[in-house]
């Protein structure tokens, strides 16, 4: 048995206001499904919007979906709140860059260093999702 990745997906309202939170970290979209059917309902029904959507960079991969899409993909599942409990741990290089481009998230961890050995800080992503972003000592070299 082998196991290749784990991605996570994180169920959002909606999927735009998760985006430039990750943009403004190098990530890019590689791929967006749009929600609705914009020739249903005289173009309004969804139009615009996205219901899926997968953030990659440097082999990191985030993907979001949005309620309506889940309600369509799982109805069961697009109950209740969407705010998350989720930690994403994201071991990085250089992470005085990434505190620069945190400015004006909510941070929830501030910088801190481990008993385990890292330098590190958390930030709340607007899908409610806390990330940390991790650098050790070692990974500087």
């Amino acid at each position: 048995m082998t196991f290749k990745k784990l991605t996570p997906v994180i169920p959002v309202e909606a999927v735009e206001p998760c985006l430039p939170f990750w943009e403004r970290l190098g990530f890019a979209k590689t791929v967006e499904v749009p929600e609705g059917d914009p020739s249903a309902a005289g173009g309004s029904l969804g139009a615009g919007k996205l219901g899926f959507v997968i953030l990659v960079k440097d082999g990191v991969e985030v993907m979001y979906q949005s309620r309506a899409s889940i309600a369509k993909d799982f109805p069961a599942l697009a109950q209740g709140d969407f705010r998350s409990n989720t930690t994403l741990f994201i071991e990085v290089q250089g992470l005085d860059e990434i505190i620069a481009k945190l400015k004006g998230v909510e941070v929830v961890v501030p910088e801190r260093k481990t008993f385990y050995g890292s330098r590190e800080i958390g930030g709340r992503e607007p899908g409610g999702s806390l990330v940390v972003f991790a650098e050790f000592e070692q990974a500087k070299k």
